[in-house]
């Protein structure tokens, strides 16, 4: 291996585990656009974005921030068939630290991270107006003096001692519960279907080659004049979804799909999941920044993941974001790239301080297709990984325009 291999700490490793296809049973979950974790992950990473922008503009460089405590306070309403009421507001609070001031000029913070709220809100939840039913708490605070100055030295360092870990391929049934939120989700089908809103979420089980999803789907209650249509528009949702579904397995034998579980018919309002906005957070459920679906879009319970939450670190220092995402587009790339291999793991670790390209560890655990040894393919994917950690500053970029999906 070469000096410059050793300095970057990578490992490849063979291990004899089962791509988790073949693993007998596996739980995987989305949450959608609408879901309370969600809309505080997908707003705080674009009030990142919106700073690095604003900081780019005004100084040249990206400066030290990171909003990732963003908390969603649940409001109240009182939905009712052929539509009902907002009582009050929700509550979005902006955390964590940005820098407000930097030779003699002032960025405002708060003001950028209220309209990069509105912005999203507007583009993403069709019946949640930002100056009516939200209500915007802005606790970011200035940086700490040591880590600010992270940002002014001639290299940026890693501003956290963290781990990072990604893997490829997603195996079906992530595939397919990812799928099927975004296709809840897409704009063909609430032209089709009005009455299903954004909050949705899809828990996936697989023993075998069945798959039973199990969906939350928030109905808007506006487009709900009885109890009557209710029935009858999940009953059609759940046939096209069905459909749609079994149009992309490729190996899956049955897909069982079920819809809000928790209806049932003859109670009134009481026994159907309805809202006025089309999101829980109207008055059901808080949401918070980490708590929803990792950086590749799903929950995968079968898989290792870290505690941390990429979405609001900062794209230029910040391991916890970027040795997130990395890790996937690392395993990604040597999946692709890499013949004789049929799954991968990578596994990136930081110390505070020290250059992000050169990681404590960088390891990569692969499972090898029959025949191949690891002496085939050790060098190469230690290749990739050299390659990729070289050119991280253009991968921190991306992340900095927001090009990464960070949920």
């Amino acid at each position: 291996m070469s000096e410059k291999r050793k300095s970057r700490n990578i490992f490849v490793e063979a291990v004899p585990n089962l791509p988790m296809e073949e693993q007998p049973t596996e739980l995987v979950e989305r949450k959608g656009v609408g879901h309370p974790d969600s809309i505080c992950d997908a707003i705080m990473d674009a009030v990142s974005v919106e700073l690095c922008r604003a900081y780019i503009d005004h100084f040249g460089r990206i400066l030290h921030h990171n909003i990732d405590k963003g908390l969603l306070v649940a409001g109240r309403t009182s939905p009712a068939l052929g539509g009902g009421t907002v009582d009050e507001p929700m509550r979005l609070i902006f955390g964590d630290r940005a820098t407000y001031e930097y030779k003699g000029v002032r960025i405002p913070v708060g003001e950028i991270a209220a309209a990069t709220a509105k912005s999203w809100l507007r583009g993403n939840l069709r019946f949640v107006d930002p100056d009516v039913h939200m209500v915007f708490q802005n606790e970011i605070k200035p940086g700490s003096p040591e880590l600010t100055d992270i940002f002014a030295r001639d290299v940026i360092g890693a501003n956290d001692t963290s781990a990072g870990v990604g893997y490829a391929p997603l195996s079906e049934t992530e595939e397919l519960v990812l799928a099927t939120e975004r296709y809840l989700n897409s704009t063909a089908f609430k032209a089709a279907y009005p009455e299903a809103g954004e909050d949705i979420k899809v828990m996936g089980y697989r023993f075998g080659h069945h798959l039973t999803l199990t969906v939350a789907l928030a109905f808007v209650d506006r487009f709900i004049p009885d109890e009557k249509t209710y029935f009858e528009r999940k009953a059609a949702i759940h046939d096209d979804l069905q459909t749609f579904v079994e149009r992309q397995r490729r190996t899956i034998d049955k897909i069982s799909v079920d819809i809000n579980t928790l209806d049932e018919p003859g109670r009134g309002a009481g026994g159907m999941y309805l809202t006025v906005l089309g999101t829980s957070a109207e008055g059901g459920d808080g949401g918070q920044v980490g708590r929803g679906n990792r950086v590749n879009g799903v929950i995968a319970f079968n898989r290792p993941s870290t505690t941390e939450a990429a979405a609001g670190k900062n794209p230029i220092s910040h391991v916890g974001k970027i040795y997130n995402l990395l890790s996937h587009e690392l395993a990604s790339r040597i999946y692709l790239e890499v013949e004789g291999i049929r799954e991968v793991t990578v596994w990136l670790c930081s110390q505070i301080g020290k250059p992000i390209d050169r990681p404590l560890m960088a390891a990569a655990q692969v499972i090898l297709a029959e025949g191949v040894g690891l002496e085939d393919v050790r060098d190469a994917v230690a290749a990739v990984i050299d390659r990729e950690l070289s050119g991280i500053r253009h991968f921190t970029r991306r992340l900095a325009r927001g090009e990464l999906a960070v949920w």
